[in-house]
């Protein structure tokens, strides 16, 4: 199959991108996996100061998958300029890169796009709106509030000329009407989905298996849910979507292709598997004929 694809006004050699909190800033996995094989990557989120994330343990697994309560532990927006991007700027030459950035409040996503939009080494933004174990905010996420995703994606285009991913969340009761408002605030394309609020109880006492509590659900549960918000949102929108979600085999990531995806992210196969994402790839590459394309997959407008 062909793979090349055009989206956001670049050329993705393939559709196959790390999800933002699984790859760090990409140094994280030099010698563990081909980052320039890959379509692309999304850093870790970034936030206007240092986090050092959520109390542990951070990460318990379950049958169909995990649950993380990361809490976007990450350097900040000085600590990122001045650590992690050189090294994406010196570094990552084919794959294209976006940068995650959250806020618990409206002016933080302004303020750092500001920081963030004169430095080298990444294509565009993925607005993080919807991160569920956000302790920090300690509210329901920006994506469920159609008013803030409207006010800070509106904002985030007025302050930039790369593009603005807007990541929208999985529990949306009108997911249709979001992305419409995501669409008319000047989003280029939209990420779908985050991962989806949840608890796992030890047996033995009722305590939280996360010392934070609650966490993100993600993993292969994940899939049916990633899929149809797909392609709620497909119906909704001519923007391009990531589709995101239990991508653990070539065969998953067609799925999304069909829902109506114009690329996919990988985020815990690559826990279980760190070079899930290079299978996925290669996968990709001998499925179907050779004179397949990837563009053709994906489910026409209705």
């Amino acid at each position: 199959m062909r793979l090349e694809t055009d989206v956001l006004g670049v050329r993705f050699q393939n559709p196959v991108l790390l999800a933002a909190g699984t790859c760090g800033f990409g140094m994280e996995l030099q010698d563990v996996i081909d980052l320039e094989a890959l379509g692309g990557f999304v850093t870790k989120s970034v936030t206007m100061e240092p986090r050092t994330g959520n109390p542990a343990p951070r990460v318990t697994e379950f049958g169909g998958g995990m649950l993380n309560s990361i809490g976007l532990a990450n350097p900040g927006l000085e600590g990122t300029k001045r650590d992690k991007l050189p090294w994406i700027r010196d570094n990552i030459h084919r794959a294209q890169v976006l940068v995650s950035i959250a806020g618990h409040t409206i002016e933080e996503y302004f303020r750092l796009i500001e920081g963030l939009d004169g430095e080298d080494g990444f294509l565009g933004f993925e607005v993080n709106l919807s991160c569920p174990n956000d302790a920090k905010r300690g509210s329901a996420p920006f994506a469920l509030d159609p008013e803030a995703v409207s006010e800070i994606l509106s904002g985030c285009r007025a302050r930039t000329e790369r593009p603005v991913v807007a990541k929208l969340a999985p529990n949306d009761p009108d997911l249709g009407n979001t992305v419409r408002v995501a669409t008319e605030a000047g989003a280029d394309a939209l990420t779908l989905v985050n991962t989806v609020p949840g608890i796992l109880l030890h047996a033995r006492d009722g305590t939280p298996e996360l010392g934070a509590g609650q966490g993100g659900m993600s993993g292969p549960a994940l899939r049916p849910v990633g899929l149809r918000a797909v392609g709620i949102a497909s119906a909704a929108t001519v923007l391009p979507i990531v589709g995101v979600g239990g991508v653990f085999a070539p065969t998953d990531a067609v799925a999304y292709a069909r829902a109506g995806a114009s690329l996919v992210e990988i985020g815990t196969a690559s826990f279980a598997a760190p070079r899930a994402a290079e299978k996925v790839v290669r996968g990709l590459s001998s499925w179907g004929r050779p004179s397949d394309r990837w563009d053709d997959l994906r489910a026409p407008p209705e």
